[in-house]
């Protein structure tokens, strides 16, 4: 079996590379204050992206779309693009934007394990945890621009995974710069809870079909979640708070 998805990746390959127009559909919400580049700055930065290595930044190679809200707060939900590195077959780490425009803002980063290592996290770190079983199965999780049977194969690995994000730029509410402080976010679980007007906006943006989405994955396994996830859904709502304190050098 393994041998066959190998193949099947490697044949992909270069249909993958030439469907890779699924981004620059969906523009930042947010317009950061500030003076407009100089000559001198667009000068520096044509010399950095020659001579600057980013290799971290060229192993992002997986573009997902999905939602999330505030944990704690239902009502709180927005969009969310996903710039993925998948540093072994247990860790998925992202940074996560407002936007796939050159112009979109950074809300946060998510980092995505397996369940063979969300088995092993302390009873209070899984709370602080959501599913991706959902997300995957109700076709609410997208990676835009591949082929539909390379997306399926995606999402045969993520089906069983779990994510911790946090938001530090609030863009669906903060429209300059980030304030306040990081905030948990959570993955919807099940229908009813996610707002389906923001998910047909999505879908005609990028023209593709939520609804066709979830009949593909009708035959993708999904485990029972593991106890500890999803924490909120049974109360155990997790947050963030900032607190004031006076530093040691303040004091004196």
């Amino acid at each position: 079996m393994k041998a066959n998805r190998l193949y099947l990746s490697c044949a992909l390959l270069p249909s993958l590379l030439l469907a890779a127009c699924g981004d620059q559909n969906t523009r930042s919400p947010v317009q950061a204050p500030g003076a407009e580049k100089s000559t001198k700055t667009e000068v520096l930065e044509a010399g950095a992206d020659v001579l600057q290595g980013k290799e971290p930044l060229r192993n992002m190679n997986i573009y997902l779309d999905g939602f999330h809200f505030y944990s704690g707060d239902m009502q709180g939900q927005m969009e969310a693009h996903h710039f993925c590195t998948k540093l072994n077959e247990d860790v998925i780490q992202a940074v996560i934007f407002d936007g796939n425009t050159a112009d979109a803002k950074i809300m946060g980063v998510e980092y995505i394990i397996s369940r063979r290592l969300f088995e092993k996290l302390p009873v209070e770190e899984k709370k602080l945890w959501h599913s991706h079983r959902y997300e995957v199965k109700s076709g609410t999780l997208v990676a835009p621009g591949i082929p539909d049977v390379a997306e399926h194969e995606l999402m045969e690995q993520v089906v069983s995974t779990y994510g911790k994000t946090i938001h530090t730029w609030h863009t669906d509410r903060d429209k300059e710069l980030p304030y306040g402080g990081p905030q948990l976010m959570m993955g919807f679980t099940q229908d009813g809870q996610i707002d389906t007007a923001m998910v047909g906006q999505r879908d005609r943006r990028m023209k593709i079909s939520t609804a066709e989405k979830r009949r593909q994955r009708a035959d993708i396994a999904a485990p029972d979640v593991l106890p500890g996830a999803d924490a909120w859904e049974k109360g155990e709502v997790r947050q963030f708070e900032v607190t004031q304190r006076a530093s040691a050098a303040h004091q004196h």
